[in-house]
């Protein structure tokens, strides 16, 4: 699998831009070995949490063996503390960036399938939020989307207050990141209204799986988004399993994403991460 450190100069963003990439295309084949499969390769967008980056899922987790055995391709960007949504204000433009130009950008780059049945976006906790805003915002592009922890914190943005020591839980934060909090629930913002004007709308919805751990304080909300999608009809998977908001619980459920995408296992050949 090889690992490949990309920066760019990104227009959505308007600055250069730090990407990791995993690409299974270094396999060696022995004599009498069947031969792996070629590019184009199906791809994973994987999103981080808040305080993270581009680097957390490969030090947290192990995305880059699992990802080698299916002959996935994961593109792995940084979002900043922004729920990867656009802020037009200061034109850092993050859900423009992970919906649209990151995708196309990397296809430019590397042999990744351009077919939507091929492209797939998860993350974790605000990068669950990132997951199903943008996989639902840009259904066309994202045929799986994979929420880990979502941090669906759209409920209670209204009456947050600025008396609190943790910055991310204020007023000021959610404005500057959310805009206009009054607007936040009846918009493109809130994954649940979006998922239910798709389907309203008679558009093809991506398939979605939702794992979150029934000690972790983000469960109820998770919970809730889960009913409501499936009240709507729309297909919709949830492992509601023992564990809070740690790296043991996505390293598991990371992993069952992949499991549970129209993926190959056992790929044939061998790389560098192949210990004989």
């Amino acid at each position: 699998m090889a690992f490949i450190q990309v920066n760019y100069m990104s227009q959505a963003l308007m600055r250069t831009v730090a990407v990791q990439v995993l690409l299974p295309a270094d396999k060696v084949v022995f004599p009498g070995m069947p031969e792996p499969e070629g590019a184009p390769y199906k791809t994973l967008y994987l999103l981080h949490g808040i305080f993270g980056n581009n680097t957390d899922w490969i030090n947290g987790t192990n995305i880059q063996r699992w990802a080698d055995e299916k002959n996935l391709a994961v593109v792995m960007p940084s979002g900043e503390n922004m729920f990867y949504l656009d802020q037009e204000k200061n034109h850092a433009l993050y859900g423009d960036f992970i919906g649209r130009e990151l995708v196309e950008m990397t296809r430019k780059m590397f042999p990744l399938s351009d077919k939507r049945e091929d492209t797939f976006i998860a993350g974790l906790s605000m990068g669950g939020y990132g997951a199903l805003r943008n996989g639902l915002k840009y259904h066309g592009t994202f045929g799986y989307i994979g929420a880990l922890s979502a941090a669906l914190i759209v409920d209670g943005l209204e009456g947050r207050t600025d008396e609190t020591p943790l910055f991310i839980e204020s007023r000021s934060y959610a404005e500057s990141v959310f805009g206009d909090l009054s607007k936040v629930k009846e918009s493109d913002k809130n994954p649940e209204w979006l998922a239910l004007k798709l389907k309203e709308a008679g558009e093809e919805m991506p398939r979605i799986y939702m794992a979150c751990g029934t000690e972790d304080s983000l469960f109820p909300a998770n919970q809730k988004f889960y009913r409501s999608l499936c009240e709507a009809g729309i297909d919709v998977k949830f492992a509601a399993d023992p564990g809070s908001h740690t790296w043991d619980f996505w390293n598991e459920h990371i992993k069952e994403v992949l499991d549970w995408l129209p993926l190959k296992s056992g790929m044939a050949g061998i790389n560098s991460g192949n210990v004989m």
